[in-house]
């Protein structure tokens, strides 16, 4: 059964299932889904207008979209135990450190690089208000500051010197960080060196899975440096 991804280059989230589909071997298509998200036709299958989102035939709805949600689908569906494995210890180590990062760290990552890559902001936030450059200035570094405490938490809890549930080769919840970690190119503080060793790990066992979508993001955030 083929799954046809719609999706956005530059983005970390739609990053993860593009690498895991091609890490996976399943079969699929993507779709370049700018200026499409809006659209009657777009909008019957994903309500929601989000990416990653995939239509596949199997689904109850047809479609869906949440890229750790489309990653656990479809493993489930094809019994990838090394990339979402069953043994339930090393299944709660995976799905903690991807409620982990979706619910505390990537907030902070969103707050701290959304506004040099020119993305939009979520509503209510300080970038998406009437304040002034200075004080979303002041909410970005508040923010990328803060990245520091999760990050800490993925380098002792999940990550420590291999991959997140304890294997020996990347699941899930290493593709969903390593994607995530791209972004924080944009960020004042480098990235912590165990956080390159380790995104040095995931896309060395993945090879060309991981490198040639990550290529679009990392071209993207290139070329904002470039004008920044």
């Amino acid at each position: 059964m083929s799954t046809h991804l719609h999706m956005l280059p530059p983005s970390v989230n739609n990053l993860a299932v593009r690498v895991f589909l091609r890490a996976a071997g399943l079969p699929y298509s993507e779709e370049n889904a700018w200026g499409k998200t809006r659209t009657p036709e777009f909008l019957a299958k994903i309500p929601s207008h989000l990416t990653p989102a995939i239509e596949h035939s199997d689904h109850p709805r047809g479609a869906m979209w949440e890229s750790c949600a489309i990653m656990m689908y479809l493993a489930n569906q094809n019994d990838l135990d090394a990339l979402y494995p069953r043994e339930p210890g090393k299944r709660a180590l995976v799905d903690s450190a991807n409620f982990y990062l979706m619910g505390t760290l990537y907030p902070l990552v969103s707050r701290s690089t959304y506004p040099r890559l020119g993305f939009p902001c979520y509503p209510g936030e300080v970038a998406s208000s009437d304040a002034t450059d200075e004080q979303k200035a002041a909410a970005r570094a508040t923010a990328e500051a803060a990245l520091a405490e999760p990050l800490e938490v993925f380098r002792t809890y999940f990550v420590r010197d291999g991959f997140i549930g304890d294997g020996a080769s990347p699941t899930i919840a290493d593709i969903r960080l390593a994607a995530t970690l791209e972004f924080l190119a944009l960020c004042d503080a480098p990235l912590p060196q165990w956080a390159k060793d380790y995104l040095g790990r995931v896309e060395q066992a993945l090879g060309k899975a991981y490198s040639e979508p990550a290529a679009d993001v990392r071209g993207y955030v290139a070329s904002v440096q470039k004008k920044s």
